[in-house]
């Protein structure tokens, strides 16, 4: 079913821009870590957990994978299959709760990694929440002719910030990353609107409490696990039962839809049980629902294009749906956006077009090191400037 959104024309603007996902991708890692590998760790089992969560398994990154390795993969997908060239994007926005480092941003490190030469680039820090927040970035930006293409990426490792002895947590968390390629058209459609809410007197609900400036980094606080994720998990779990729902009406609302109108709702898969309760108290049949948690447990903000990725794959989403995407996270934050998934699917590049982009890769890496080396020699040649 497709259904004709309202969009409120612009009276300043003379040509209406709309943003459209033109190009999607996914990356997670190749090792998975079972509900019985978990219980190897923790006083737990693999029927404790599918009770409580919906999680089987999820994918765990290798010492030599972070957040920047896993986005990097799933944009070069995404790029790839909108077949747009790095140098044509003129932003990147990365979601993430586990960012490679407070700065440089991670989106910068993509930035280069891609030869996106062109692109300005940061990070959205909105935890589970942030892809929804960044593709309302993306889109608005789009829609006010400040960008054409923008690449939107949600990606985690967040495997590095788990406590592994924490039974509350660690059963809960995956890895992966999923990106979009956004782009200006005149057709309506693509991303209408969204709904972006926050509530900081829910903070310590869900937080990594030590690394900033409030507690920075210190050998008690790494002695303390401050480093990893701490959650009340029942707060968390009566907060998101509480949004989800009424985050998904008032996208709708504001879209000038109703809920029976929307085709596919891909909300953040965190709990199956959360995911349950939304789909109770919106009325909707459960095949609407897109649910992947089982495999890949909570990627937070890459839970949702994951999720996209996969419905795509299995034709649970079609040319012409109206998707709704809902999210909840730490901050307290939580958003729903709705998206008119209205792109034909792409042909597949040639294998000359393979090679040409597999050799840009490679001279983007080759041009990063020159770079580096430039201005070491720049800094020996004419010195630092200090007097």
């Amino acid at each position: 079913m497709s259904t004709e959104l309202a969009v409120i024309p612009d009276p300043v603007t003379a040509a209406q821009r709309y943003a459209h996902v033109i190009g999607w991708g996914m990356h997670v890692p190749e090792k998975i870590v079972t509900n019985d590998d978990i219980a190897k760790l923790v006083d737990t089992s693999d029927e404790w957990i599918q009770a409580r969560t919906g999680i089987r398994q999820r994918h765990v990154a290798a010492e030599n994978e972070s957040t920047v390795t896993f986005a990097v993969a799933a944009a070069r997908k995404a790029l790839a299959k909108a077949n747009i060239s790095p140098a044509d994007v003129d932003l990147i926005i990365v979601g993430t709760a586990s960012p490679e480092h407070i700065f440089p941003s991670t989106a910068c490190l993509v930035q280069d990694a891609l030869g996106a030469k062109n692109a300005g680039a940061y990070d959205l820090l909105a935890a589970c929440t942030s892809f929804i927040y960044a593709l309302s970035q993306a889109a608005n930006a789009i829609k006010s002719n400040e960008v054409d293409t923008v690449l939107v990426i949600g990606a985690e490792a967040l495997s590095k910030i788990t406590d592994w002895s924490d039974r509350g947590t660690c059963i809960l968390f995956g890895d992966g990353a999923g990106a979009f390629v956004m782009q200006a058209r005149s057709e309506p459609g693509g991303f209408i609107n969204s709904i972006l809410r926050s509530d900081g007197s829910g903070g310590p609900s869900l937080m990594v409490p030590a690394g900033g400036t409030g507690m920075p980094a210190s050998t008690a606080t790494v002695m303390d696990n401050q480093h990893f994720i701490k959650m009340n998990g029942r707060e968390v779990f009566r907060f998101a039962t509480r949004v989800m729902a009424s985050a998904c009406q008032d996208a709708a609302e504001r879209a000038g839809i109703t809920i029976d109108d929307i085709d596919i709702f891909v909300p953040h898969q965190a709990n199956k049980r959360i995911i349950e309760s939304a789909t109770k108290k919106l009325k909707v049949p459960e095949e609407k629902m897109v649910v992947t948690i089982q495999d890949y447990g909570n990627t937070s903000s890459a839970s949702i294009p994951i999720a996209i990725c996969e419905a795509i794959e299995k034709g649970q989403i079609k040319q012409n749906d109206t998707l709704m995407l809902v999210a909840f996270g730490g901050g307290l934050t939580w958003g729903a956006g709705v998206l008119q998934w209205d792109v034909p699917p792409p042909p597949p590049l040639t294998r000359i077009q393979e090679t040409r982009r597999s050799i840009f890769y490679r001279y983007a890496r080759i041009k990063s090191v020159f770079r580096r080396i430039l201005r070491r020699m720049e800094a020996r040649i004419f010195g630092d400037g200090a007097k």
